[in-house]
């Protein structure tokens, strides 16, 4: 049983999703470029990197907004740090890039975790006047039942699955892995304890973008994932629940089937009728008009 539960937790923190300017995509202007005042900055989720081509979160995302004339960084977070320390590597990043450009603010895309650790980072650090939006995608703003699920067995607790927690964590390259407490970051109770004290900034706009799988089907990657939070919480993306991922007074919710993967450009999809490519560029093109 140990064996198994130990299995299944790798699996899914392994597919499921140093703070410098470096790894950027910058291009000139294009025929067709769409306009932004700030450029983005990409923050990913758990199990992904910025610099290893083998994990990392965004698929040809960067390269189709960089080829719309969209200025584009990397937030080079830790793929197993926690919120803390995520978003002070997250802080050094802003700062790298406003210090080494004329621009006075960044646009925040988040996917997953990546989502708490930029609410933090602006909270934390006061960046309202560095940060003109945060967009979240997949965000489990309430928090995760797949995390309670893990943090209510026994058996992650023990000193033997920690140790080998923390060997998995060094594999990543990461400077602050952490995996135990990342797991414990992103249960219900903590997240109803951070979202009592960590308030949105009215100088940045906030919104959450989400989306559902019409069935378990649709990804085979989450087929029992879905179908356990379904059974909890409704509808959800394989890993984070509608109810989780809609946050904050602007939420968007995507039409097509979409796993907590393939939002970010991973896996094949069924019988789509909007790319995701063009979902984010739809996303640029709105924060273009507000103004960021």
């Amino acid at each position: 049983m140990k064996k198994i539960l130990f299995s299944l937790l790798i699996y899914l923190f392994i597919f499921s999703e140093h703070a410098t300017a470096q790894n950027i995509t910058v291009t000139g202007s294009t025929p067709n470029a769409r306009k932004l005042k700030y450029p983005v900055v990409l923050v990913h989720g758990i199990a992904r990197n910025d610099s290893n081509k083998n994990m990392h979160a965004w698929g040809s995302i960067p390269d189709t907004l960089a080829e719309n004339g969209i200025e584009v960084y990397f937030g080079n977070t830790d793929a197993w740090g926690g919120i803390l320390t995520n978003a002070e590597l997250l802080k050094e990043t802003i700062d790298a890039i406003l210090e080494g450009t004329s621009h006075e603010k960044v646009n925040i895309i988040a996917h997953s975790k990546g989502g708490i650790d930029s609410r933090y980072c602006i909270w934390k650090y006061d960046y309202g006047d560095k940060v003109a939006s945060l967009t979240t995608f997949s965000t489990p703003h309430q928090g995760a039942e797949i995390a309670d699920l893990f943090y209510n067995t026994k058996i992650i607790h023990s000193k033997s699955v920690k140790k080998r927690l923390a060997t998995i964590g060094k594999m990543f390259g990461d400077i602050n892995p952490d995996i135990y407490n990342v797991n414990f970051d992103l249960t219900t109770e903590n997240m109803n304890e951070f979202n009592a004290n960590i308030t949105m900034d009215n100088r940045v706009y906030f919104q959450s973008v989400y989306s559902t799988m019409s069935n378990p089907f649709d990804d085979p990657l989450f087929f029992r994932t879905y179908a356990y939070i379904k059974n909890l919480s409704g509808e959800n993306d394989g890993l984070v629940s509608n109810k989780s991922a809609s946050w904050g007074n602007n939420p968007k919710k995507l039409q097509d089937s979409i796993s907590h993967e393939q939002i970010i450009d991973h896996g094949k999809r069924k019988n789509a009728t909007i790319t995701i490519q063009d979902i984010y560029l739809s996303i640029i093109d709105d924060l273009g008009k507000k103004g960021y």
